[in-house]
Formats: C-alpha cells, sequence, structure tokens
C-alpha cells in the first residue's frame, strides 16, 4: 500500500516530466504546481496528471476518492485501489472504466516493523496509476496497488502500479480490458531503492527533506 509520499519536483521540472510521457505533447497547469512535499498524506491535496488526447492537464486533487454517488468525504478515505479488485468494486469501478489518470511522485514511505523506509528509483520520477472522481463536488484521487514484486517484496506485500512511461497511454486512453492488462506487478519495481526514514515522518505534521533520510 502507498499511505504517504514525496514530491519535491515542481514548477519547470515537473512539467517537463510529464511532458515527456510519450503521447503528450503540452501540459497546462491551471493550478498551478505544488510546493515541494516531503510528507504527503491522505485527505491532502495531491498533483493529478489527466490525459485528453495529447493535452495533459495537471490539477489539484483530494487523496482520497470520492465516488459520484457520495455527498460527502465521511467515511475512510479511498486513498489506495487494489488492482486486483479495481474493476468490479462498486467505489471503483466507474472510475476504473472511464477516469484513469496518474499521480506523480518522487518516493514513498513504507514501514516494516514499525521502522520507516523511503522508497524511490535510482533516477526519474514515478507514474503511479490512479483513478480520478468528482464527489462531493470536488476532484479526487486514489492510487492503484498490487503485489509486490521482486525486489520489493521484503518491505510490504503491496506496491503502488507504477507505470512505465511507454505504458502510459494505455492506462489512460485503452479500453478497460486494455487498462486491465498492465494490472499486473510493476514492472517498475526493480529500479526502486529503499533506506531508512527519520522516525518523525509518522507525524503528518512534519514535513521536511530530513524525513527522506540520509543517502
Amino acid at each position: 500500500m502507498c499511505g504517504r509520499f514525496v514530491l519535491f519536483t515542481t514548477g519547470n521540472e515537473l512539467i517537463d516530466a510529464i511532458a515527456a510521457i510519450p503521447g503528450v505533447d503540452s501540459v497546462a497547469a491551471p493550478d498551478g504546481t505544488p510546493p515541494p512535499r516531503y510528507n504527503v498524506a491522505p485527505t491532502q491535496q495531491v498533483p493529478l496528471v489527466r490525459l485528453k488526447g495529447a493535452q495533459a492537464s495537471l490539477n489539484a486533487a483530494r487523496w482520497g476518492l470520492i465516488p459520484r454517488w457520495k455527498k460527502d468525504e465521511r467515511g475512510a478515505p479511498l486513498f489506495n485501489a487494489r488492482a486486483e479488485t479495481v474493476a468490479e468494486k462498486p467505489s471503483f469501478r466507474q472510475a476504473f472504466a472511464a477516469r484513469r489518470g496518474l499521480m506523480v511522485l518522487d518516493g514513498y514511505y513504507e514501514w516494516k516493523d514499525k521502522v520507516p523506509y523511503f522508497v524511490a528509483p535510482e533516477r526519474g520520477m514515478l507514474y503511479a496509476a490512479a483513478l480520478w472522481e468528482t464527489g462531493g463536488d470536488q476532484l479526487s484521487a486514489t492510487m492503484v496497488t498490487t503485489a509486490a514484486a521482486e525486489p520489493m517484496e521484503w518491505l510490504h506485500h503491496r506496491l503502488p502500479l507504477f507505470l512505465l512511461p511507454e505504458e502510459v497511454e494505455q492506462w489512460v486512453h485503452g479500453t478497460p480490458e486494455q487498462a486491465g492488462e498492465l494490472l499486473g506487478p510493476s514492472r517498475v519495481a526493480g529500479e526502486l531503492r529503499a533506506r531508512h526514514a527519520a522516525p518523525e515522518v509518522g507525524n503528518v505534521r512534519n514535513d521536511h527533506a530530513e524525513l527522506m533520510g540520509a543517502n
């Protein structure tokens, strides 16, 4: 699962990272780009990427999906969606059928035996498969997770579904059946590295670069 993440790439660098996705010709950011964040938690605002043809839009969205049939935020935030049931579960199936996007991040936190770790690729950003909705009169999103793959199984049995850049178009523009072909263990897992994070990351009020630990 993923319940905390980091996004320190912002401004023009973030726009360039989105524009580098195959099939994307231009990027609009009507809400601007977010400031660097080092401890993003569910229910907070996160950057959501949606594609319409070759046009990508970057918008602020609540992390915790609010289905269209819900009128408010009451209940546990739906910040993760299991790949194994995302196509059938009532909370997610409509979004999976028609409203797939991306959450962009530089890394995320995971805990093992109460010890926090920061997980990130050796280079570049991560493109996490996401769903979006507009229930409760606001834009919201959830991150899809799948079974962990080597070499990350030791840390947790679940892993965000990180997409290769060349898989993004299939995820966003493909039919539900085509998108479903990507719901296996992430092909990006082999690029991830974990290191000890600062214990203070457990408190969502802490938000600074030192939480990621030393390289």
